[in-house]
């Protein structure tokens, strides 16, 4: 499976070369994301995850109907995410 997960921006930092990361939470999971391709997205923005990069940002509401539907299929967020 391939899913874009929304998650909430914490952080954000520029990483070596210049890549613009951030630390995003999915309801209490967080991962280290590449942020380069949504740069209007700042803390405390909700953006959608595909393989480790922000592809696009969401509204809050949005991304709650999303999490609901993901969280609805059993083990699909640890599946997309992977271990903490």
């Amino acid at each position: 499976m391939c899913l874009g997960i929304p998650g909430r921006i914490e952080k954000i930092d520029t990483a070596a070369g210049g890549l613009r990361m951030g630390v995003v939470d999915f309801g209490g999971v967080r991962r280290s994301v590449c942020l380069d391709y949504t740069p209007e997205a700042g803390i405390g923005d909700y953006v959608i995850i595909h393989v480790g990069f922000a592809i696009s940002t969401v509204d809050e509401a949005e991304a709650a109907r999303t999490l609901a539907v993901i969280n609805a299929i059993p083990d699909a967020l640890a599946q997309e995410l992977g271990p903490s």
